[in-house]
């Protein structure tokens, strides 16, 4: 018995570096969407205008969102978990190590551009993917994607993060962040990239059963 709650502690440890791996994948995805350099996508978009009527800068706008959104989640009966707590911490700090180590010139060609932007895209879904089969909660905005989605359940979850975007555009854009047509190709195209790669692997997301923080505490603590 010793030995198999051993087990059940290695698991979960294996999962939260699932997790870690997928936000790697994923913040590399976002990082092809800043150096893209056609418009910032909207949740950028949004933490642009906010920081500038605010004395916040960019990374603390984000950040300040980010508890906003929790509390939406909490509002929403979506459960925080692990998962959640590794995206707040650790997103933002890889795509801005991406972002620093990435060797190559500013890029200025639109047509380039956009086949970038595409490819992030792709890196983004396969990223969320790893990192929701860990079943361990989704980070603050991709709980609040799955908890609309839960409630919008004839709706296919990439047209979801549409309006969702779209949403979070039009108040960025209110807020005075840049706009281009990066940031159209980012509400349009994410989530419909997203529904493709999401057929094509046969992943559903509004199926997985997630355990939130107190699960898996018990999980660790558990010396039945």
């Amino acid at each position: 018995m010793r030995m198999k709650n051993k087990e059940k502690r290695v698991r979960i440890v294996k999962e939260w570096f699932t997790i870690a791996a997928g936000l790697c994948v994923f913040a590399f995805g976002v990082h092809l969407t800043i150096y893209a350099n056609i418009g910032l996508a909207p949740w950028d978009c949004l933490g642009m205008g906010i920081a500038r009527h605010t004395v916040l800068n960019y990374g603390l706008a984000m950040t300040i969102m980010s508890v906003v959104i929790l509390g939406i989640d909490l509002l929403l009966r979506e459960r925080i978990g692990f998962g959640t707590i590794i995206d707040a911490l650790l997103t933002g700090n890889l795509v801005q190590m991406f972002n620093s180590l990435n060797p190559l010139p500013e890029n200025r060609n639109v047509p380039l551009g956009i086949g970038i932007m595409l490819l992030g895209f792709v890196f983004m879904a396969f990223g969320m993917l790893i990192y929701m089969k860990a079943a361990q909660c989704c980070g603050p905005r991709d709980s609040l994607l799955v908890g609309l989605g839960k409630r919008l359940p004839k709706i296919p979850i990439g047209v979801v993060e549409i309006i969702l975007w779209a949403a979070v555009l039009l108040l960025g854009w209110l807020l005075g962040g840049p706009v281009g047509i990066g940031t159209l190709l980012s509400t349009f195209g994410a989530g419909a990239v997203m529904q493709v790669v999401y057929h094509f692997v046969h992943f559903e997301p509004r199926a997985v059963r997630h355990r939130d923080v107190l699960e898996v505490a018990r999980e660790i603590a558990d010396k039945a």
